[in-house]
C-alpha cells in the first residue's frame, strides 16, 4: 500500500524537497571548502544541513508567492 497526501500538499511537499536537496548540496560543499576530505566530513555535512535545511525551508514557504508572482511577471503568455 503507498500513502499519498491530497493534492493540496503539493506546494508544501515540493518546497520541503526542493530545500532539503538544495541546502544539503549548499552547506556540503561550503564543509568541504572549510575543512576538505577530513575523518568525520559525513557527520559535519550532517550538522551543518539540519539546521540550514529547516532555515531553507521557512524560507521557501515565504518566498515562494513572490517569486512565483515575479515568475509570471518575466514571462509571457504564449
Amino acid at each position: 500500500m503507498c500513502l499519498k497526501l491530497p493534492s493540496r500538499f503539493e506546494p508544501v511537499l515540493f518546497a520541503f524537497l526542493l530545500s532539503g536537496a538544495m541546502s544539503l548540496l549548499v552547506s556540503s560543499m561550503a564543509v568541504l571548502r572549510h575543512v576538505g576530505w577530513v575523518e568525520g566530513v559525513f557527520s559535519l555535512c550532517v550538522q551543518t544541513w539540519l539546521p540550514a535545511w529547516g532555515m531553507a525551508f521557512i524560507a521557501a514557504l515565504m518566498f515562494a508567492p513572490a517569486i512565483r508572482k515575479l515568475t509570471r511577471y518575466c514571462c509571457f503568455k504564449e
